[in-house]
């Protein structure tokens, strides 16, 4: 199984001297996503189930992590080698030691940032999934980093949807190309696609942006040139994850959303 099951488990809200505590904001900050989830899940037909919510701990102290936990989450994502590291070390300890039935008995760790080679060995132990793969030569360092840790590293192609030249990500016309290429590497998983929607008010560019990615997915998957794991869609950050549930995301990255002003 490529991602261990959890969502939001229970959303508790505490109060302390009157006001509310970093644990309670937090905590609401996520009731407040998870409903919105739903409704957006609701209108596009789709079971709530198909949709996960990796929280980017980026912006985090260790204790918001710890309360992160505390409300159930086993998705975790982080955009540095280092931090990933240190972070999933950190929780790997607190869950060890915690009784807490509110906590998940493991996290998956998602690599969302750029992946530079002197950082790999680090990064494959602590990563349940990479998000940036966007070139061979990416595809294959990981490859061989992981052939030498005898292990099976599961990564997503980064897409360039919004056809935005300072965006990284492949071309929409290569991906097809990448996709044979990637699948000639043994300790190498396909699990899908990854795709960053334009920074724009614009809601009908950040939907064609989402819709294409989609397509391309379902195209893939429909020409079977990619197996079974090729399946998620990681799409829709603070600003766009409602459209990104409506056009088919099965991972959200989220962080700013839940951490701003904690």
């Amino acid at each position: 199984m490529l991602l261990t099951s959890g969502r939001i488990v229970k959303i508790t809200f505490t109060e302390q001297s009157g006001a509310k505590s970093a644990m309670s904001k937090i905590s609401e900050r996520l009731k407040h996503i998870e409903d919105k989830i739903q409704s957006a899940c609701e209108r596009s037909g789709r079971d709530r189930e198909e949709v996960r919510l990796a929280v980017v701990v980026k912006p985090a102290a260790l204790e918001d992590i710890k309360q992160i936990l505390q409300c159930g989450i086993c998705d975790l994502a982080e955009n540095n080698a280092q931090r990933l590291k240190e972070f999933s070390e950190y929780v790997n300890e607190l869950l060890s030691k915690s009784r807490s039935t509110k906590m998940p008995s493991r996290v998956n760790w998602h690599m969302i940032g750029r992946l530079h080679r002197n950082k790999l060995a680090s990064i494959l132990p602590a990563a349940s999934l990479i998000h940036s793969v966007d070139t061979l030569r990416v595809a294959e360092d990981v490859n061989s980093c992981a052939a030498k840790q005898n292990r099976c590293a599961y990564v997503l192609i980064q897409v360039n949807a919004s056809r935005q030249p300072q965006k990284y990500g492949v071309p929409i016309a290569a991906v097809t190309h990448l996709v044979e290429q990637l699948n000639t590497l043994e300790n190498l998983r396909l699990a899908g696609l990854m795709t960053m929607a334009p920074l724009t008010r614009d809601k009908n560019a950040i939907r064609r942006c989402f819709a294409r990615t989609r397509d391309l997915l379902t195209e893939i998957r429909r020409k079977k040139i990619a197996d079974a794991d090729f399946a998620h869609l990681s799409m829709g950050m603070s600003s766009d994850y409602e459209i990104a549930v409506e056009e088919g995301a099965t991972i959200l990255r989220l962080g700013s959303a839940i951490f701003a002003g904690s």
